[in-house]
């Protein structure tokens, strides 16, 4: 099944604030999110999955799809649609080799090698690619150095697969990112931030060309 990824909201609880997460994805889809990613580094894999089920709720019958960053356990548990893998998370090919094919799939890439052995892999092992980070980026511990604009199209331009940008991305970069013929946008701080994540998530749906 086809997703929409336009536009990819990375929670960050920290930045959700007082507001929270979950009060926070209401607004952001209110807005125009089409795919949310639940991000939360610190929690316990009894508290991520508590917040997940919180937002499967949230997301019912809305047709986006929730997925869980590294921890496939907790996203298989409660049932969300797939998982986001980093480079040293659990192989995608293992992974796959346990979950159906509508499971998705996506998986962090920043260097060309990344993408060839991601075309080495049997078809559909991964659905989709995280390139980034497109600029500098304060919300991820030890982030790579920024790609820049030139090395991010020259990444699409190599795999068939969707291209969702990530890292620094705001609503004042926003039209450059997508100039690079990124499939979608992920964002953290440009939402999770936002005194208004509705209009945030709203005028970063509207800077698509």
């Amino acid at each position: 099944m086809k997703r929409d990824l336009s536009l990819y909201l990375v929670t960050d609880p920290k930045l959700c604030g007082e507001r929270g997460v979950v009060a926070t994805v209401e607004a952001a889809v209110r807005g125009g999110v089409s795919a949310v990613q639940l991000r939360d580094k610190r929690a316990s894999a009894r508290e991520l999955a508590q917040l997940a089920i919180a937002l499967l709720g949230v997301l019912k019958e809305t047709g986006i799809p929730l997925l869980i960053n590294d921890r496939f356990d907790v996203a298989l548990a409660v049932g969300a649609d797939g998982v986001h893998l980093g480079q040293s998370d659990l192989a995608a090919k293992a992974l796959r080799s346990l979950v159906g094919a509508n499971f998705m799939i996506g998986l962090t890439v920043s260097r060309a090698e990344e993408i060839a052995a991601v075309a080495a892999l049997p078809i559909g092992t991964v659905d989709y690619l995280g390139v980034g980070p497109v600029f500098l980026t304060s919300t991820k511990a030890n982030a790579l150095d920024p790609l820049g604009l030139d090395a991010v199209a020259q990444l699409c331009r190599s795999t068939d697969l969707p291209c969702i940008g990530i890292g620094g991305i705001t609503l004042e970069n926003a039209p450059s990112a997508w100039s690079t013929g990124l499939d979608g946008l992920a964002v953290v701080s440009a939402i999770c931030a936002a005194a208004d994540p509705e209009t945030a998530a709203a005028t970063l749906r509207g800077s698509r060309p």
